[in-house]
């Protein structure tokens, strides 16, 4: 049994003058080392004239080392597990489709699954770079502390190569200063390696390298004034230098144009100034997760035009929807998950019941808002406190929680109930503290808040052609106030930490 660990009153004390000295390593290790943003800016330029460290951690939060493993074990099970949901066509439409799935409330889902639909894949292989998200669950009567997951990611899993440079800042402040022997767990040996940025480029180089033209290009679907580019960029230098695969970085706005098919539906992206066709051969999306990335028609039938290419998708449509919060919850219902590990017609790969009961233990309870008519909901009303409601959206600011639930149920259309999960709330052991680095502040910039930290574990497949191929590929911790309930650090609310193992 793992309780909260010894250390729930982290972090050590220090001096002030070693916190001033431990803020100016961090804070320019960070940005010696391309641990960086763009600054927040309304008309960004075309080319970048600034940058600003990432928000960072003084130090490396506890967790327990048997969780940690866990964790990663775990990863290998999802990642198989999503790949057969992303394949069983007839389980997406129902679950996520138009005509009897959630898309027939949610505009966008449905439109995604519409397209899906109506531009059938040409590519039978399909890669995904997952992340699997958690946080520490302290039992209130026992006090004893498990992983809990909060979500499994299917489309652009960011902060893959910041959280290896953040990994790689504490275990330099650890070499560098000792933490000034504040902590007897501050110590190398539990400062557990992590190489993300080499283990996710090494998924994109499997999908280049199966799509069998060495020549092609992989392509980047980016955001318009993107802030968190450089943790894109690590990647394009990682896939040029060790692999000598060329990038090309797009926005879907720029595809409408730039992006053609041919005849046998090879995708090509044109580029000024010399206008020479490049083909693709991975689509690689950090954008298209929300319905913000897609403002007109023709941003749809541009995701459906690199959808039905023969360039690999990472992820299809079809892996994306199967990222789904409804997909979710319905597999943790009784029997869901055993039917895409346990029968052998879907694959290769064997798991145990085992492995099942490991994946189980690690799901909150939750349900469908529109279970049995009116009961989702009422359950929903009884026990709003201890709850959040999530829709089918990614990239944070998109739940409801505890005392905001019954106003928010006071208006949602019965209609579109479907399209919301109710979720136990994670309670994260009490009493852990850090000090939260934000650029711009100098030293005032440094705050010591009550934290809860979210440990995710990365890993990436290429499947739908013979044996899947699959790795679990490093780790990320983002670290937020325990007052905020949401977790991106792409939209403000967590910074970017790493771990100390405890027994």
């Amino acid at each position: 049994m793992t309780t909260t660990p010894s250390t729930s009153s982290w972090p050590p004390e220090l001096t002030a003058n070693d916190l001033d000295s431990l803020t100016l390593l961090a804070t320019t290790y960070a940005l010696s080392h391309g641990l960086l943003y763009l600054p927040i800016n309304d008309s960004p330029p075309p080319t970048p004239t600034a940058a600003i460290h990432a928000p960072i951690t003084l130090f490396p939060t506890p967790l327990p080392r048997n969780l940690f493993n866990q964790a990663r074990k775990l990863q290998s099970i999802y990642n198989i597990l999503y790949t057969r949901v992303a394949m069983d066509v007839t389980f997406l439409d129902k679950i996520m489709g138009a005509i009897e799935g959630v898309g027939r409330v949610d505009d966008f889902v449905g439109t995604l699954w519409r397209g899906w639909k109506q531009h059938p894949m040409s590519q039978n292989l399909q890669l995904g770079l997952f992340r699997s998200d958690y946080l520490l669950h302290e039992d209130a009567a026992s006090h004893e502390v498990t992983l809990k997951q909060v979500e499994f990611n299917t489309i652009s899993s960011s902060f893959g190569a910041l959280s290896y440079r953040t990994a790689a800042m504490h275990r330099y402040l650890l070499s560098s200063t000792e933490y000034y022997n504040s902590d007897p767990h501050l110590i190398a040996p539990n400062f557990p390696g992590n190489d993300t940025l080499n283990l996710l480029v090494q998924g994109l180089t499997a999908a280049h390298e199966a799509y069998g033209v060495p020549n092609a290009r992989i392509l980047f679907v980016v955001q318009d004034g993107e802030r968190n580019v450089f943790d894109q960029r690590w990647l394009e230098y990682e896939l040029l230098e060790k692999h000598s695969i060329h990038i090309v970085r797009q926005t879907l706005d720029a595809l409408a144009t730039s992006g053609t098919l041919s005849s046998n539906q090879t995708l090509y992206v044109t580029l000024p100034p010399r206008n020479n066709p490049i083909e693709i051969s991975v689509v690689y999306f950090r954008a298209g997760y929300a319905p913000t990335d897609y403002p007109t028609p023709d941003h749809y039938n541009t995701r459906f035009k690199l959808n039905s290419s023969r360039a690999i998708q990472c992820p299809s449509i079809a892996l994306q929807l199967a990222g789904g919060k409804k997909v979710q919850e319905v597999l943790s219902q009784t029997g869901v998950a055993e039917k895409f590990l346990l029968d052998e017609t879907k694959g290769p790969e064997r798991f145990t019941q085992d492995d099942i009961d490991e994946l189980r233990a690690s799901w909150m309870a939750m349900w469908s808002l529109d279970i049995n008519g009116d009961e989702g909901v009422r359950r929903a009303r009884a026990g709003a406190l201890k709850l959040v409601l999530k829709p089918q959206r990614e990239g944070g600011g998109n739940n409801i929680y505890k005392e905001s639930i019954p106003a928010f149920l006071n208006g949602l259309e019965p209609a579109e109930r479907e399209a919301w999960i109710a979720m136990e709330l994670i309670r994260p052991p009490a009493g852990v503290h850090n000090w939260l680095v934000r650029a711009g502040g100098g030293t005032g910039g440094r705050v010591k808040a009550d934290v809860v930290s979210e440990l995710g574990i990365f890993g990436w497949a290429l499947f739908g052609e013979g044996k899947t191929v699959e790795k679990e590929a490093g780790w990320l911790v983002r670290t937020k106030g325990r007052e905020s309930d949401e977790g991106g650090v792409a939209v403000g609310f967590s910074v970017l930490d790493s771990i100390v193992l405890t027994e």
